[in-house]
């Protein structure tokens, strides 16, 4: 079953997150967080500090956050103390971030992996982290968490409560659902 929270229950770890004994990973698809292919450095600073707030990250979990090039300074700069990953074309960052999770032997390094992201194309590998022994929670806006994404998490949090709406961050409408 998927637990899902609102801005209305704010976790910041550690210490209050005890599913993550140690380290946990944080795949950012910063795109889909912002809803813009571009998001301009406003909001990718925006996202980051909504993030942290909702999601937090602990002192040695290990963040990265992907995009595509024309996005990268943005988002380099938004989100300065992460690992940033470029690929463009139709879902390059996706495709990054997934290149980490199955080349990288996530589900042995890591408690806990947060996915960043809406798009199912994330489905089959949070749920093969949870069958790994990860806890896999989804961080998304509602408008784009995709419903085979949703139910192979262990817990979705939403960050629009706190978000500008997507007329007002860059150009809406990206992050597919499937």
């Amino acid at each position: 079953m998927t637990a899902i929270r609102t801005n209305s229950t704010p976790r910041h770890r550690p210490p209050s997150y005890p599913r993550c004994l140690h380290r946990a990973m944080h795949l950012i698809d910063i795109e889909n967080l912002t809803a813009s292919p571009l998001p301009s450095l406003a909001d990718a600073t925006n996202v980051r500090a909504i993030y942290r707030k909702q999601v937090g990250v602990g002192p040695d979990d290990h963040v990265v956050v992907a995009c595509n090039h024309l996005a990268f300074e943005n988002a380099g700069f938004g989100w300065p103390d992460a690992r940033h990953l470029v690929r463009s074309g139709p879902d390059g960052a996706d495709s990054e971030l997934l290149d980490v999770l199955y080349l990288e032997n996530v589900a042995a390094r890591f408690d806990c992996v947060v996915i960043a992201s809406g798009d199912g194309i994330f489905a089959v590998a949070a749920s093969y982290l949870a069958s790994r022994g990860c806890h896999v929670t989804v961080v998304s806006r509602r408008e784009s968490l995709s419903a085979r994404l949703r139910l192979a998490a262990h817990e979705v949090i939403y960050l629009d409560s706190e978000m500008p709406s997507t007329a007002t961050m860059g150009r809406p409408g990206v992050g597919r659902v499937a």
